[in-house]
């Protein structure tokens, strides 16, 4: 017995191979949000080394908790930044990131911003604290959870 899904995608396919569907229309009726450009995510596009490290410096400095990373928070696009993020949500923080598979300025940039190669980059106060290994050990030390009660002590 074929899943629902399985089902349905055959039953799809028999549509769009007979030609009652055309396959464009089907894309736009099926996949299409619907919505207005106005309202599809804006990204600010980041030109030169300069523009990247200054733009860097902004969200160190206004963002408690800064997660440069590959993917995003719902979606990591690499094991190492979706480690970090599973850290982040157990210490139960609220944080900030950038997807640097977007920017490639800033990919370039925040690595020269720390001196560090690699990517996830976490930044706290804005103090860079380290990639992947560093943060898990932090977490497994317990000094992570002091360093974040000590950002709570200090937002109250």
């Amino acid at each position: 017995m074929l899943s629902s899904i399985a089902s349905n995608a055959l039953r799809l396919s028999a549509v769009v191979g007979s030609g009652a569907v055309r396959p464009a229309s089907f894309r736009a009726a099926f996949f299409s949000s619907g919505s207005h450009d106005d309202f599809a995510p804006k990204r600010k596009v980041v030109e030169g080394a300069d523009e990247a490290l200054k733009m860097i410096q902004e969200h160190v400095d206004t963002n408690p908790i800064m997660l440069y990373m590959k993917g995003n928070p719902t979606v990591p696009m690499c094991g190492f930044s979706s480690q970090v993020v599973n850290v982040l949500k157990l210490e139960g923080v609220d944080f900030s990131s950038v997807n640097v598979l977007d920017y490639p300025d800033i990919r370039e940039g925040v690595k020269k911003f720390s001196d560090w190669p690699t990517i996830p980059q976490l930044y706290v106060n804005g103090e860079f604290i380290g990639g992947c290994d560093i943060v898990l050990q932090m977490h497994e030390s317990g000094e992570l959870a002091e360093l974040f009660k000590e950002l709570r002590e200090e937002e109250e």
